[in-house]
């Protein structure tokens, strides 16, 4: 997760200064076709596939990534590193609202709990850095 997260914030970055996030964007998952087809290729010994199960990834692949990368990277723009940073966190309480509305997923106490402290970390961080001021001489 940490190698994932680092990744993710180098990915965010260099995307900042991105002209187009949609042309950007499908760039990146076109240049990632060979490596997937290869690693697929060389698991398929040990895959099981069915349609279903095909289209499934397809959607959330392609279709749900792409566009919360495009997304993504027309809101980073307006973001500093350090926000982006923080406001980021937030995608597991999204994905989470996600499957509780259209996966019919139970939203338990832990879940509403957890997602609570998550985005009030978040809205400590981002009110915090709002109200620091310079109080060098």
């Amino acid at each position: 997760m940490l190698g994932a997260g680092v990744a993710w914030g180098i990915y965010s970055l260099r995307g900042k200064g991105a002209g187009n996030p949609t042309a950007v964007t499908a760039g990146n998952f076109l240049r990632a076709v060979p490596l997937a087809a290869a690693l697929s290729a060389a698991m398929s010994a040990h895959a099981s596939i069915d349609c279903a199960g095909f289209w499934y990834a397809t959607g959330s692949g392609a279709v749900a990534s792409g566009i919360g990368y495009a997304i993504w990277y027309a809101a980073l723009p307006g973001l500093k590193a350090g926000n982006a940073a923080t406001v980021q966190l937030s995608v597991p309480v999204i994905a989470t609202l996600g499957a509780v509305a259209f996966l019919g997923e139970s939203a338990t106490i832990r879940i509403v709990l957890a997602s609570l402290a998550i985005l009030g970390g978040i809205a400590l961080v981002v009110v915090g850095r709002g109200t620091q001021h310079d109080t060098r001489a």
